[in-house]
């Protein structure tokens, strides 16, 4: 009897960038298409998938809509990173060259990051659902006036023409996925270090809401520069359409059982929202993550 494969769920079509990031990152699952970010997110709670690939942010066009509100409620953790560079391809069908095409329709994303190109080609921008879905739209229209962007994944599936290769306006290019999984990650830090020291090499993320009083975010901040807690990420969000109750997403570097993490959260405890401290998830860092750490030191 054949072993069933596991699958890994990602938002939008075959051959979206989340698709190829998906068979990169975990070539022994299965990759499997949604239609929203809440089907990917749902298809992991219900036990139909073991694991979702969510792209967060990009070099470029910064972070993406919505997954920072789903992640909190969502019931589900963040078990690992990936970073993936985005290499954009100028597609189109049969009989289409760069003199014939007169539009081209990717996700916002990536026609964001492709400004340089659309521009010296003189195309009309035309905003689709996802990169692998206006790829399939244009080559079932075999219109030579149509061009999509997408990758070259979803060039191959399509068999759609690469018209110019890598038009991405930069060369940085890179997106951040989380991995989402029913069960924590289970990573633990090793005893064998000093504990007043951070553990190298793991991420924690977390979610908290301040409290409506003088200075909190400079008070909610200040046990994490007093511990030595290096933050990588924070981002605030507003939360059911009131312009004073905030949420705040963190990264920052060291396990939550580590001393110095360990009395800084208290420290944000105590002057957040009773009940808003939500550890999302507590995962190993990237190696792009540490060797881009390394350059910049």
């Amino acid at each position: 009897m054949t072993k069933q494969r596991k699958t890994i769920v990602f938002q939008g079509e075959p051959g979206a960038n989340s698709d190829l990031a998906c068979r990169k990152a975990f070539p022994a699952y299965a990759p499997v298409p949604c239609a929203t970010f809440d089907d990917t997110f749902a298809a992991v709670r219900a036990g139909k998938a073991d694991l979702a690939m969510i792209p967060i942010e990009n070099s470029v066009a910064g972070r993406v809509a919505d997954i920072h509100h789903l992640m909190p409620n969502s019931r589900l953790h963040i078990i690992a990173e990936y970073f993936m560079p985005v290499h954009h391809q100028l597609l189109g069908p049969e009989g289409a060259s760069l003199k014939s095409i007169k539009t081209v329709e990717s996700h916002v994303h990536a026609l964001d990051q492709c400004r340089k190109a659309i521009r010296k080609f003189n195309l009309k921008r035309v905003v689709a659902a996802d990169t692998a879905g206006s790829a399939r739209e244009v080559a079932e229209s075999a219109d030579p006036t149509r061009a999509a962007i997408a990758s070259m994944l979803a060039a191959r599936i399509h068999r759609l023409k690469i018209l110019k290769r890598d038009i991405e306006d930069e060369a940085h290019n890179t997106t951040r996925f989380i991995v989402l999984s029913r069960k924590p990650s289970g990573i633990r830090r090793d005893k064998n270090r000093d504990a007043r020291r951070i553990s190298e090499g793991i991420v924690t993320t977390f979610v908290f809401e301040v409290r409506n009083i003088p200075a909190a975010l400079y008070k909610a901040l200040g046990g994490f520069a007093t511990n030595g807690i290096n933050m990588t990420k924070l981002e605030s969000y507003m939360l059911r359409g009131n312009f004073f109750a905030t949420q705040f997403y963190v990264d920052v570097e060291g396990h939550p059982d580590d001393r110095a993490l360990k009395l800084a959260f208290e420290e944000l405890k105590f002057v957040s929202q009773p009940g808003s401290f939500k550890i999302l998830g507590v995962y190993p860092a990237h190696p792009y993550r540490l060797a881009t750490a390394k350059k910049r030191n």
